[in-house]
């Protein structure tokens, strides 16, 4: 059974750990019976009437498990975690769905997420058939948490930050090497060619694999003839904050739904 797990709004201007990191951290700790596809990252809008920390993303961790009681299990401990690791001055929202409970509904609501500000009754309404909780804060953190699942099933949007061997590939590689990881492999030029099993891949350092098709595929730009490079790299540090990110106020853990 194949589960969608959403997450947002777990840290604050001094957190140790954002998002992506907190839920890479959770699932390091699923005991073995969980089978840890990937983790998927999906950038939401900086808008100026959106309240964000710094690149204002959540994430949906993928998870197969062998039956429904196991649910439980998940829920109970990304609940722990989150409260035991989300900063003070968090908002975290928690969203959690089987495969087949994903509702066009909520694909919609997902991409709409990208483009404009949404509100938690909003949020409430499109997740009402699947779970989802506040779990601190204004829990303004539902609404990243259930566009994380949309999107994710959705198939169109985001990047992995986890995903099988990823953080094991080496700098030098071949495009053959992608493949076996099961990355796919596409160019971005204008007028692109087919990357072939025995080409280079240059300047490997941080391999991010889009979420295209519902599939990892590596945007690469063509060097010379068989020999390529990541078409995207890591960004910078050093952003600047939202305006009135700063302000919020330290909150007690609460749930909700």
């Amino acid at each position: 059974m194949r589960i969608y797990m959403g997450f947002d709004d777990t840290d604050d201007k001094d957190a140790a750990m954002g998002t992506g990191r907190l839920v890479r951290e959770f699932v390091y700790k699923l005991d073995s019976y969980c089978h840890i596809i990937g983790i998927v990252r999906h950038q939401l809008p900086r808008l100026d009437n959106i309240p964000y920390t710094s690149n204002n993303s959540s994430a949906c961790a993928i998870i197969d498990i062998p039956d429904g009681d196991n649910l439980d299990y998940l829920r109970e401990q990304a609940t722990r975690h989150l409260k035991e690791f989300c900063a003070p001055g968090s908002d975290p929202g928690l969203c959690i769905a089987r495969e087949d409970e994903v509702s066009s509904e909520i694909i919609t609501f997902s991409k709409s997420v990208t483009g404009r500000r949404h509100t938690q009754k909003e949020a409430l309404h499109a997740a009402r058939e699947i779970e989802l909780y506040g779990l601190g804060g204004t829990n303004d953190g539902i609404i990243g948490a259930t566009a994380a699942v949309g999107l994710t099933v959705y198939g169109w949007c985001g990047r992995f930050i986890e995903y099988g061997r990823l953080r094991e590939l080496g700098r030098d590689l071949h495009v053959q090497d992608l493949f076996e990881a099961g990355i796919d492999v596409i160019s971005t030029d204008r007028d692109p060619l087919v990357p072939l099993p025995g080409d280079e891949i240059r300047n490997a350092t941080w391999i991010r694999p889009s979420l295209w098709g519902g599939r990892p595929v590596l945007q690469v730009k063509r060097i010379d003839y068989g020999v390529w490079e990541p078409a995207h790299g890591k960004r910078k540090k050093g952003h600047a904050m939202q305006p009135g990110s700063q302000n919020r106020a330290t909150h007690s853990p609460c749930s909700g739904q």
